[in-house]
């Protein structure tokens, strides 16, 4: 818990959080039961989300720097 409050646990959990909602954008059923509110914390949801969907490439590659500097930076 403590490393939430770190700059790079901050990242990690962003973009998990991200790269979660994007998947789960992809599954029919958890779409229409998760993703369709646009306000409040579903909200938030629904803009990583879309977020992750748009930006794709650019999650992808952010998610394998941050993984290389966790696992041999630190």
């Amino acid at each position: 818990l403590l490393s939430v409050y770190s700059l790079d646990g901050l990242l990690v959990f962003g973009l998990l959080l991200v790269c979660t909602c994007a998947y789960l954008r992809k599954v029919p059923r958890l779409r229409t039961w998760l993703l369709s509110e646009r306000r409040g914390v579903w909200g938030v949801c629904h803009k990583a989300a879309v977020i992750g969907t748009r930006l794709h490439v650019a999650v992808s590659v952010s998610c394998l720097l941050m993984a290389f500097y966790v696992l041999m930076g630190k």
